[in-house]
Parts: C-alpha cells; sequence; structure tokens
C-alpha cells in the first residue's frame, strides 16, 4: 500500500488518509505542545501560508512519546491555534517509535535522512517532505522548518 493509502484520524476525529492530499507536496511533523522546540510552529504556519496557494501543506501529528504532549486533542488544538496561529492540518496524537508505532511512521522512518540514516524518530518535530509521487526527504528535529534545505526542497517539488 502507498503511503497515501495509511488511515488517519483528524484532530477533530474525522477518518481521512493522505490519499487526500494526492496532489500535494506536504511536510508531515511530529510536534510537542510543551517542548523546547516548539517555537518551531511558527515557522510551520510561515511555510503553510507561503506556500498553500501553491499546493502546499504542513501536517502535524503531536506525539507524546517524549512527554512532552497536552493530555487531549481538544486541548492541543486550543494551544497550536492560540498560542502560534497554526491553521495547518494537525492530526490526532500518535505514536511514532516503538511496537505500537502509527503504520504513517512505520513508512515513514524507512527514509533515511540527509545524512543517510533511516530508522527511529530522535525526536519532537522531525521533518519529512513528501511529494505527489511519493518520494520522501527526512530532516531531523534541529533543522529549522524555514532552513534552506528544506524551502529548497519545498520549491524543487512545487509545479
Amino acid at each position: 500500500m502507498s503511503i497515501r493509502g495509511i488511515a488517519l484520524t483528524t484532530i477533530d476525529g474525522d477518518s481521512t488518509t493522505l490519499a487526500d492530499y494526492a496532489d500535494q507536496v506536504v511536510l508531515i511533523v511530529n510536534v510537542a505542545s510543551r517542548c523546547g522546540l516548539s517555537p518551531q510552529y511558527q515557522q510551520l504556519e510561515e511555510l503553510q501560508k507561503t506556500y498553500h496557494d501553491r499546493g502546499f501543506n504542513v501536517l502535524g501529528f503531536p506525539s507524546n512519546q517524549f512527554f512532552q504532549e497536552l493530555g487531549s486533542d481538544d486541548e492541543i488544538k486550543e494551544y497550536c491555534s492560540t498560542t502560534w496561529g497554526v491553521t495547518f492540518p494537525m492530526f490526532a496524537r500518535v505514536k511514532v517509535n516503538g511496537k505500537s508505532r502509527h503504520p504513517l511512521y512505520q513508512a515513514l522512518t524507512r527514509a533515511p535522512d540527509g545524512a543517510g540514516k533511516a530508522g527511529r524518530i530522535q525526536w519532537n518535530f522531525e521533518k519529512f517532505l513528501v511529494t505527489p509521487d511519493d518520494r520522501i526527504q527526512r530532516f531531523r528535529p534541529q533543522t529549522a522548518p524555514d532552513a534552506p534545505e528544506i524551502v529548497s526542497a519545498i520549491e524543487a517539488a512545487l509545479p
């Protein structure tokens, strides 16, 4: 099965898949509200505003695997919208590592980063750029969303 067919749940509880974004470039990010990297929400929102009209979306996947996420999807949604002005699509909390890892992250973690290393999610705010033809580029948490390598990868993938 393509990565686009994996079942997902939105932060509002609706069922969906990445097929809804089949013709778009998406940046999938495991996010956390109480992380030192949470200011990346602002940069992610700027990417959303800058490139959305060209066929791009940031997709936020909250995870509490590093014990830095709020207790409920409603709390996460409220925090993201009021603190960071998030307008990009958010999804229900997922596990990104371990035996209970969400199928999306089972697929994503096979992709290597720029140094050729695949495997476990290192921390919150790990980023995966997925193109309409399902090519995946991986960027580690410390790489800011507006870093030149991410911006150039987005621009290269957009029409």
